[in-house]
């Protein structure tokens, strides 16, 4: 039963993050949008108001401690309590080992990793209040699988899904699951802010290279989400890794 839940989505305001934060207010959830892009924030929380549903922008930036213990007490005092949590924020830096700073590299897992461990210490402290909780980390198949000159990114998403089965045994007491999910190709053009949203421009070999025969949508992960955070329909499952990529990783690839 979703009905009046409270979820904190990080990074909501674009994305796959967006997608997540309407799909758990179209069903009755109470939802934080924690983003650091204070326009795109604004904007999701006006267009979700529009449409009648209860959403919030919170200002986070999940790699600062302070932040997130703000963005926490916030909701706290908005709603009353937490009982879902999407660690979804993320960046990237594709560049050169040879030419990539060490602050680009820290930035990457300040955001990638510290921010789900510090979003996840301090949401399950509310959590522990009320019986039960979900946390659901997004990482990336770039956990399992890279292109070249990806390695921040690879190397945070592969600590995510460390950090979920770690954190599953940790909180397992307090009756908080923790799962995660490692979305391949997700099209997201259409989710972003305003001044960035566009119509996807995909190729027909975009879509038939992949097994399930198209590009991901942002939906494909929020209706995964919708699952994992339904205690009657997923009470079962906490510690895993849910691959989303319509069957890429598992495709074996030979050149003719």
């Amino acid at each position: 039963m979703l009905k009046d839940k409270v979820a904190v989505i990080t990074g909501g305001g674009q994305g796959i993050g967006a997608a997540i934060a309407e799909s758990f207010c179209a069903n009755g959830m109470k939802v934080i949008i924690a983003e650091l892009d204070e326009e795109a924030g604004r904007e999701r929380e006006s267009i979700l108001k529009e449409k009648g549903f209860d959403a919030i922008f919170v200002r986070t930036d999940v790699s600062n401690e302070d932040s997130v213990r703000s963005m926490v007490e916030r909701t706290v005092q908005i709603y009353g309590r937490i009982n879902v949590l999407v660690n979804n924020a993320a960046i990237s830096s594709t560049k050169s080992i040879f030419e990539r700073t060490f602050e680009e590299w820290n930035r990457v897992i300040q955001v990638n990793l510290t921010g789900p461990y510090l979003c996840s210490k301090y949401c399950a402290q509310q959590m522990i209040k009320n019986p039960g909780g979900v946390i659901i980390n997004i990482a990336s198949t770039r956990a399992f699988q890279s292109e070249p000159d990806t390695e921040p990114y690879s190397a945070s998403k592969g600590g995510v899904v460390a950090l979920t089965h770690s954190l599953a045994i940790s909180l397992a007491r307090y009756r908080i699951r923790v799962v995660c999910i490692s979305p391949g190709w997700i099209e997201t053009s259409l989710w972003k802010k305003r001044q960035l949203r566009k119509e996807p421009q995909l190729r027909p070999i975009d879509h038939s290279q992949h097994p399930a025969g198209r590009v991901g949508d942002p939906l494909d992960i929020a209706n995964l989400c919708l699952f994992l955070a339904d205690d009657e329909k997923s009470g079962f499952i906490t510690g895993v890794n849910f691959t989303v990529d319509g069957g890429m990783t598992v495709k074996m690839i030979y050149e003719e």
